[in-house]
């Protein structure tokens, strides 16, 4: 049974979630009113700036006309692609740079140059080399995600408190065991903020890729509306995404939740 003082306390924190909540969603509505004032008075140009109505009317015309679907459908399935194998091998080699000091040494200015790469830059090279397809989309969202995974992983992997290192060598535990039962678990936090990371930047790579290459998903929507003028396919475009990309963001978070209430 929890006491009357913990009662308050968790009281007073699921008030302040639903306070957050609620600030933010106010927010989000006092913003689109007033974008949509903005239009209405044309205090705005609507050609440029274009608004939330007719924003709604271009995702019921995707909708009536079965584009919304296929095109959220391309872009999400990109995205989680690159998701799902950067972070296997975020955490992958990670593990085997923490494991093997001098594989790190050797490979640890790589990673930087890697990482600090202007990745846009190397689309062209990989449209050649893999061809204007799905894979050169997936391989761009990798690059940009891949080595930023690596690096924040690694760096959570070694900041684990020596202490804990210096107790677990001196009860004669083998490196195996100090990996699964000590850099693991004082990670999980850590690996969850590389997910989150990981997920906005294989967005951010899938929509880059999709700008050069594809005929489908949302940045091919974003490009094709830049190209015809049509402000409002565009912007409604970057509406869609910037929701796909809160709700992978929510999952994550949730998946934490979950983690860390089984932990206690």
């Amino acid at each position: 049974m929890y006491s009357n003082e913990h009662k308050d306390f968790l009281r007073k924190i699921k008030l302040r979630k639903y306070s957050v909540t609620l600030v933010q969603i106010l927010v989000l509505i006092i913003f689109l009113v007033i974008w949509e004032l903005l239009s209405k008075y044309e205090i705005i140009n609507t050609f440029l700036f274009s608004s939330p109505s007719k924003v709604f009317k271009t995702i019921i015309d995707l909708f009536n006309s079965n584009d919304l679907i296929n095109h959220i459908g391309v872009t999400l399935y990109e995205t989680i692609v690159s998701f799902f194998v950067a972070s296997i091998l975020g955490i992958l080699i990670a593990s085997i740079l923490w494991w093997n000091k001098f594989i790190y040494e050797v490979v640890d200015p790589y990673l930087t140059i890697l990482n600090s790469l202007p990745k846009v830059a190397l689309g062209p090279l990989i449209i050649i080399w893999v061809g204007a397809t799905t894979k050169s989309i997936i391989i761009m969202a990798l690059l940009i995600s891949t080595f930023i995974s690596i690096i924040n992983i690694y760096n959570g992997f070694i900041s684990v408190d020596n202490n804990y290192l210096l107790l677990m060598k001196s009860m004669n535990a083998r490196k195996i065991q100090i990996f699964y039962k000590l850099i693991i678990p004082s990670n999980i936090g850590n690996i969850i903020n590389a997910f989150k990371i990981n997920i906005s930047m294989s967005l951010i790579g899938v929509i880059m890729g999709e700008l050069l290459v594809s005929k489908s998903g949302l940045g091919y929507l974003i490009m094709y509306g830049s190209q015809v003028f049509n402000i409002n396919l565009t912007i409604t475009s970057a509406f869609i995404l910037g929701i796909l990309s809160y709700l992978m963001y929510f999952l994550i978070n949730k998946l934490y939740m979950f983690i860390e209430k089984k932990q206690n």
